[in-house]
């Protein structure tokens, strides 16, 4: 695992808009993971939103930090999404531990939010306060929230930001314009870094989009976030280790010996189809045996075989009904799963080597376990 980052979602969002769900999911698969949380008075935060300003986000977004420094460790990398972006760039210099800064559509200057408010502004100013409908939701918007705004200085916290920054933006960004990337990359101070986001809307609605901005996060954060003393629980010496992410129901992270993946369940299942299933695991370790065993077989015997893929499929199926097995399971009662294994070979092969390299599958260390009854020993550990 990489570090901790923090995550501030866009004005009147929460943390559970699905381009977020998706960009955190995607930094969990580069061994980054990331706490999502709600501001004041939305999503599933108390508190009155009316009562809320830029600053009090600002206060938010380190009382955040705070919480994930004491749970876990203190942030790496702050990333914000549109107004969340101009808090983390305001906050960024007052959170201990903080190594990088992403933005992804923020806005230069953040009085740039009163736009959204259209005539409704000259409401609020006269009159104290006013309902506002945003994003087909009402919200109270109150003077001071208008008077905080305008008298945020974020060019100036940018320019003393003192720490590595990427901006993430669309150029057809409809909400927030490509002007606001060009105003904050003027700001800031070296390093800096800028990266289209090219075909996208504000809020990231595709997911190529989402996991596009993920990947380059990541990547860019990798500088910044390369061995984080990060504290894990212990394991045993070479084990596979498993643990839930939080993040929906299922979703869980996976180090197998320093290879960091996902596991889940599809969204059919309940879950956010972010990873494999835990059959897709079994399946891949078949194929993947499957095509070893055989490049080593092609080698001893110096056959050129060119290319081998192989694809698998699983199933439970009747016992009675199925037809390859010459010898039912014991137990195996009514089903049973079924794995269909199809090898292909790049250019082909003779119907005598086909039968030999099935023959030679069957060798397949995972395969003869699959067939083989397997005894597993479980042991519950205490805390620590």
């Amino acid at each position: 695992m990489r570090g901790y980052a923090l995550f501030a979602h866009c004005f009147t969002c929460s943390k559970d808009l699905l381009a977020v769900r998706r960009i955190t999911a995607g930094l969990a698969r580069h061994g980054i993971a990331t706490l999502r949380f709600d501001f004041t008075g939305l999503g599933a935060s108390d508190g009155e939103f009316a009562s809320t300003n830029f600053s009090s986000n600002i206060e938010d977004l380190k009382r955040a930090a705070d919480h994930l420094a004491r749970q876990h460790a203190a942030p790496r990398l702050l990333i914000g999404h549109s107004l969340g972006g101009a808090a983390v760039l305001a906050a960024a210099a007052d959170i201990a531990g903080v190594e990088a800064v992403v933005t992804i559509g923020a806005p230069a200057d953040v009085a740039h939010v009163l736009r959204h408010f259209g005539s409704d502004l000259a409401t609020v100013e006269a009159s104290g306060s006013a309902r506002i409908r945003l994003h087909g939701r009402e919200f109270t918007i109150e003077r001071q929230f208008v008077e905080d705004a305008r008298g945020a200085r974020l060019s100036e916290r940018v320019r003393a930001l003192g720490k590595p920054l990427l901006i993430l933006h669309a150029s057809g960004d409809e909400v927030v314009g490509i002007e606001n990337a060009s105003g904050i990359f003027g700001a800031a101070r070296h390093p800096k870094s800028f990266v289209s986001l090219d075909g996208a809307d504000h809020l990231l609605t595709r997911a190529v989009d989402a996991e596009f901005a993920a990947s380059v996060i990541a990547g860019w954060a990798s500088r910044y976030m390369e061995d984080a003393p990060v504290e894990e629980p212990a394991r045993e010496e070479g084990a596979v280790f498993v643990a839930e992410t939080g993040q929906g129901q299922f979703q869980q992270r996976v180090d197998a010996h320093g290879h960091r993946l996902l596991a889940d369940e599809p969204r059919t299942s309940g879950g956010m189809n972010s990873g494999p299933s835990p059959y897709d695991f079994l399946a891949i370790g078949l194929g993947a045996c499957t095509a070893m065993t055989l490049r080593l077989y092609a080698r001893k015997k110096g056959l050129d075989l060119g290319a081998i893929s192989v694809e698998i499929d699983h199933a439970k199926v009747h016992a009675d009904d199925c037809a390859e097995c010459a010898s039912k399971p014991s137990g195996a009662g009514g089903r049973i799963d079924r794995f269909e294994r199809r090898i292909r070979v790049e250019g082909g092969v003779s119907d005598a080597l086909a039968a030999d390299l099935a023959r030679i599958a069957d060798r397949c260390p995972v395969h003869r376990t699959l067939e083989a009854s397997s005894v597993i020993a479980t042991r519950i550990l205490a805390p620590g």
